[in-house]
């Protein structure tokens, strides 16, 4: 997902430093798809899960927000943006895309959030994008279209990936409100402040939309099928919020301030192949030849879509809006 330029100086033991932390974070957020399906299969809303999620994370980060609480005042609309879609929206979606789909599909339906990001800027604000990042478009575009499998009429349900595509969209629509975030005077927020408060937002979004008060709590008592394999349920859910949010948001947002964007684009690719390793290896999720090629093409244009320079004339970068980017490509539901 989209990175920004770090303003820290990029020594060698700080880019080593950051290197093991972005592989860390791509490790954690790969593992959160996994870990939720089975607590789907086992009966509990992929909205209930979500909120679970959310909440969860909220709580454990909420000192921060506490620290943090001047960004209310500052920057409600970027707390509000984030919150509803970056976290609310591209959860839901996605673990509700889980429920229908694979891990693996469903990621990397998400990932075409960049080539989003770039259509929006040439046709609809018509400001001009380089032939790299077009060529990363079409390249994500083909890519997906063999993942899904279009010559067969599209293998999987229709259902899952309009929902693993709004999931796409909703990276891309807080893209656009970070790119109407403030002056390019203005301090920029502290990431995991604004991380703290939009998983707050969030957890008050999701406990109106999806009522927990009727959630089958027993579930949590129970295990949960993996593959053939019975784990207690409320050590997933564990995974999910500890490992999956909490330490995958800060060793993500600490790991790009101390990476190059191209350095940390790259490891941000391999969320999507590491979360749909752990799904062949844990449950059973495998994907044929021709969908393992297409998931490359998909993070190759990914990559080549956020990593591109802007347009010689442009009025400002069409792959970097300020210091929120750094946070945007980890409201990624993985």
């Amino acid at each position: 997902m989209p990175v920004v330029t770090s303003s820290i100086s990029q020594s060698p033991s700080g880019k080593g430093v950051g290197l093991g932390l972005a592989l860390v974070s791509a490790l954690a957020f790969g593992g959160s798809g996994v870990a939720a399906k089975p607590l789907i299969e086992a009966g509990l809303d992929p909205l209930h899960v979500v909120w679970l999620r959310v909440t969860g994370a909220a709580l454990v980060m909420l000192p921060l927000a506490v620290r943090h609480r001047a960004l209310l005042r500052r920057r409600p609309a970027l707390l509000a943006g984030f919150g509803l879609l970056a976290v609310a929206g591209v959860q839901a979606c996605y673990f509700a895309a889980l429920s229908r789909i694979p891990v693996g599909v469903a990621l990397l339906i998400e990932y075409l959030a960049p080539a989003l990001v770039l259509g929006w800027v040439r046709f609809v604000q018509r400001r001009p994008v380089t032939r790299a990042a077009a060529l990363g478009v079409v390249l994500a575009a083909g890519g997906l279209a063999c993942v899904v499998e279009v010559w067969t009429g599209l293998s999987f349900d229709p259902l899952g990936l309009l929902l693993a595509l709004g999931a796409a969209c909703c990276q891309v629509g807080y893209f656009v409100l970070s790119d109407q975030g403030g002056d390019a005077g203005d301090h920029a927020p502290d990431p995991l402040g604004v991380i703290a408060y939009g998983l707050l937002v969030g957890a008050a979004v999701l406990t109106a939309v999806a009522r927990p008060w009727s959630m089958h709590w027993a579930v949590l008592a129970h295990t949960a099928d993996m593959n053939g394999t019975p784990v207690p349920a409320v050590l997933l859910l564990c995974w999910i919020v500890l490992v999956a949010t909490v330490l995958a948001y800060v060793t993500g947002v600490v790991s790009v301030r101390r990476l190059s964007p191209q350095v940390a684009g790259v490891v941000a690719c391999l969320e999507a192949v590491i979360a749909t390793v752990l799904a062949w290896v844990l449950l059973g999720e495998h994907l044929s030849g021709p969908q393992v090629a297409g998931g490359a093409v998909v993070l190759l244009g990914a990559f080549i879509a956020q990593s591109s320079t802007p347009a010689q004339g442009a009025a400002e970068p069409v792959t970097e809006g300020g210091a929120e980017r750094e946070l945007s490509a980890r409201g990624t539901a993985a």
